[in-house]
């Protein structure tokens, strides 16, 4: 059938896309659940630092300690705002593939919706057809034995 061809290649178009969606949605799942694990190990990184010199500064600690420990939370404080930004965008791209996914399923399952529906229409063409020339071979037949009777 000459619509078929088109609708073929439509669903497979459609499927690549949704099979590259697929692969990109788990990239990008990769990625956010890897940034928030760096953000994560970051923030216990600090804590466990401060719970060292909790310990420490029971026993005293020297200015330059202090002030290299001030340093030192700044800079991993700065990191840990670094990374939750890039946290949030591996969450809004994560979002977006999402959605990107999801449309190119839609469309995949509304081509095949159309295609099956397509198929059932040619099967019911199909089945008219074969019933009409069976009904026409019959109605020969009669008329066959119905003339040969009447001889």
């Amino acid at each position: 059938m000459p619509n078929t061809l088109p609708l073929a290649m439509l669903i497979e178009l459609a499927q690549n896309k949704t099979d590259e969606a697929t692969r990109r949605l788990g990239q990008l799942q990769r990625a956010q659940i890897g940034a928030a694990q760096k953000l994560e190990l970051l923030i216990q990184y600090r804590q466990e630092y401060c719970d060292q010199l909790q310990l420490q500064m029971q026993d005293g600690v020297s200015s330059s300690r202090w002030r290299n420990f001030q340093h030192f939370i700044g800079t991993l404080d700065g990191a840990i705002e670094q990374q939750r930004a890039v946290a949030a965008q591996a969450d809004t791209r994560l979002l977006h593939g999402r959605s990107d996914w999801q449309n190119n399923k839609r469309r995949l399952n509304s081509f095949d919706t159309l295609a099956e529906r397509v198929k059932q229409q040619q099967a019911q063409l199909a089945n008219k057809r074969e019933q009409r020339a069976s009904d026409e071979h019959a109605a020969r037949q009669f008329r066959m034995r119905m003339l040969a009777a009447a001889e």
